[in-house]
């Protein structure tokens, strides 16, 4: 009681690595939740309590008085351990978003960490970004650092076919083949893990 329970949400989320999703903690969730409702009504009651007494709440300085500060302050420590791990959620929902959302889906590993909210907002989110995205003409997901050249060396990690048309040329992206290619067509491939990029 008193945000233990809170504070070992927050300290799971932290404890994960940086950007990666973790799956949702539903059932440390509730009882948090669980652990609010019940400071919640035991502040009610001291309330109430005290205005039977015929005590003014904001100035009695007696056990209830007290009593009822500690549950208000655990019961907004809690909400703050909530928010901020919701928040955190999103954000690298969010990330994953401007990552590699914009693809035709994301991988499975990722899809199966989600609850149906978190999917749904991720959906709802990419779906702006694409709106955003095709009143500027512009895909503001590529070149996130200046490239020192447009066009870049791929190998192909998993076979693709052909017929697969890109800004400039179509060809058969056969496993193990290698290309050359505009960075911002090779970008979405590269970021769903079907191409790697040959520095050398």
């Amino acid at each position: 009681m008193h945000g233990r329970k809170a504070y070992e949400l927050v300290k799971e989320f932290a404890s994960g690595e940086k950007g990666h999703l973790k799956i949702f903690n539903n059932e440390l969730f509730e009882r948090v939740i669980e652990e609010c409702n019940e400071h919640h009504n035991a502040l009610q009651s001291l309330i109430r309590k005290m205005q039977e007494e015929g005590l003014e709440v904001q100035t009695a300085r007696n056990a209830d008085h007290y009593g009822a500060l500690i549950h208000h302050l655990s019961l907004i420590r809690n909400k703050r351990c909530l928010m901020a791990y919701v928040y955190n959620q999103a954000e690298i929902i969010r990330d994953l978003a401007w990552k590699v959302g914009l693809l035709h889906e994301l991988p499975r590993e990722i899809q199966e960490k989600f609850r149906d909210s978190e999917e749904q907002y991720f959906k709802d989110h990419s779906k702006s970004l694409k709106i955003y995205m095709s009143q500027l003409s512009l895909d503001v997901n590529v070149d996130m650092v200046p490239p020192k050249d447009p066009y870049i060396k791929v190998r192909v990690l998993e076979d693709l076919g052909s017929g697969i048309i890109l800004s400039d040329k179509s060809a058969n992206f056969a496993r193990h083949s290698m290309h050359f290619l505009k960075r911002t067509d090779a970008e979405q491939y590269i970021a769903r893990g079907l191409m790697e990029e040959l520095t050398s």
